[in-house]
């Protein structure tokens, strides 16, 4: 049931349509492509023939990709379901070909004595303050096993006054809690005893891994804390796995602009970490601003390689931390992380390279505003838009970038840019997906989501704003990547899930 070579290599296959989307970016490897979609061309997505059929409305800001199940059968009849979670503590299952407008169900974490974060003044680390207000709930995105009808929420609250995290296992049809469900998480690193995990600084932004029956929970933290992450059995949510970064020293949070934990088929568990205590050239066990590769060991995570920027003191003190967006994994043994610097650095998975600039394959310069987003891979080419930068491509020539971009969008994304999704039908008919967001700006505007050629992305087919209110979304969110998936483009925003495709004529 959890075979992750078979996984990846589903993830590349062309099939036929209904095709499930139960993790972040789509696959283990994190490369943004859906290679199964046969509705979805180049030929019927512009602005005639393609826009949005429908809106439901939600309790708050959706921060997590929504995810995507085919033909599941709830009260009765059988469904294709979209699942969103918000910052209201909630998560929605609805029925993704608009035929039913009320949610197929509805769970919500809170009750008596139990309240989202709050995002006031003296929590202000635990918020995006500049948009995300005035709560916080539930952010990363979660992750479904269809084998066991179970959809896996981390969420955080504030229940009697106390701040808590927590780890739910809810039924994909009924919304119901799980056997076992919840599990409050807390824990001491497995080196340092007296490193006990803080609910209060903890911060939830990564995204939910489920590999080899546990269930992967990052944090990141706020500017007195610590970055983990916990490992949990899917069946009985006992905890069984304990890694903290800088068990001896501070931060080194899992950020990673929402990404979560990429794998390769050696089962391998890559990501990235932020600003914070490094002494690992030095033999000790603080692992900040770096990209590891890690494998279970007992209780804990072992670090099997890694790779930290020269400058990573002087980049700590700045706070440009590495993992401000997400790790993702290429074929021919390379990874791929940009940081806030505004570098995109390609590595070596089979050695990351150490505490030296010169171990990365490469280091370069594509934004000048800085990455708060994670690229995209299809068909031996690399997407990503950086802060104020167009969406750029790169066509790999021997697994290494170009020195420039081969193509460029005519739009600039604003602040945090865009973690592009791609569709194809295998090699064939290739889209490139990405919502334009307005960033630092509070309250926001219109999500603009866009649709690009993937072979040319100067080349744009559609976007939102093409048709006039029509298409128009909800107010944008950071970190917002779509779904594509069947035919349909699934966009979060502040206060609904906007639903596009084929127009019926």
């Amino acid at each position: 049931m959890r075979n992750v070579a078979l996984a990846v290599l589903l993830a590349s296959t062309p099939a036929a349509a209904q095709v499930s989307v139960t993790t972040w970016q789509y696959n283990l490897a994190r490369t943004g492509a859906n290679t199964q979609e046969t509705t979805l061309t180049p030929a019927n997505v512009n602005a005639s023939s393609f826009g949005k059929l429908c809106a439901y409305k939600v309790d708050g800001q959706i921060y997590a990709q929504p995810l995507y199940i085919p033909g599941l059968t709830i009260n009765g009849a059988v469904h294709n379901v979209v699942f969103v979670a918000t910052e209201h503590d909630s998560v929605y299952a609805f029925d993704a070909e608009c035929d039913q407008r009320a949610p197929l169900w509805h769970t919500s974490f809170l009750g008596a004595n139990i309240t989202t974060m709050p995002c006031t003044s003296d929590q202000q680390a635990q918020c995006d303050v500049t948009i995300m207000a005035p709560e916080h709930g539930i952010s990363p995105t979660p992750v479904i096993d269809p084998a066991a009808n179970t959809i896996f929420i981390a969420a955080q609250s504030v229940e009697s006054g106390a701040y808590t995290q927590k780890l739910h296992a809810l039924s994909l049809t009924t919304g119901a809690e799980q056997p076992h469900s919840p599990v409050v998480i807390r824990g001491r690193a497995p080196s340092n005893p007296k490193k006990v995990f803080n609910p209060t600084q903890a911060f939830q932004r990564a995204g939910l891994l489920l590999l080899n029956g546990l269930v992967y929970v990052p944090f990141s933290s706020n500017d007195s804390a610590t970055g983990w992450m916990f490992g949990y059995s899917e069946t009985t949510l006992a905890q069984q796995i304990i890694f903290c970064v800088t068990p001896k020293g501070n931060l080194g949070g899992i950020w990673g602009g929402g990404a979560a934990p990429a794998v390769d088929t050696a089962e391998n568990i890559y990501l990235g970490t932020g600003n914070g205590t490094f002494d690992a050239d030095k033999n000790g066990p603080n692992y900040s601003m770096s990209a590891l590769k890690l494998i279970p060991s007992g209780n804990t995570l072992e670090v099997q390689s890694y790779f930290t920027p020269a400058r990573q003191g002087r980049l700590s003190r700045q706070d440009l931390d590495f993992d401000s967006g997400g790790l993702i994994l290429l074929p021919d043994n390379e990874a791929v992380i940009g940081y806030k610097t505004g570098h995109l650095v390609v590595l070596n998975t089979n050695d990351l390279g150490g505490f030296r600039n010169k171990a990365a394959l490469q280091n370069i310069l594509v934004s000048s505003g800085g990455i708060w987003s994670s690229p995209a891979y299809w068909n031996g080419n690399l997407y990503l838009a950086g802060v104020d930068s167009p969406l750029l491509q790169w066509q790999l020539h021997n697994g290494r970038l170009p020195a420039a971009p081969t193509h460029q969008s005519a739009t600039a994304y604003n602040y945090p840019g865009a973690t592009p999704s791609i569709t194809s039908n295998g090699n064939a008919d290739g889209i490139v997906w990405a919502i334009e967001s307005t960033g630092r700006v509070r309250g926001g505007s219109a999500a603009i989501l866009h649709a690009y050629d993937a072979g040319n992305v100067s080349h744009e087919l559609y976007n939102s704003g093409q048709s006039g209110d029509r298409d128009t979304a909800g107010r944008s969110v950071k970190f917002s990547v779509p779904t594509v998936v069947d035919g349909h483009a699934f966009v979060g925003t502040q206060t609904e899930i906007d639903v596009y495709g084929v127009l019926k004529k």
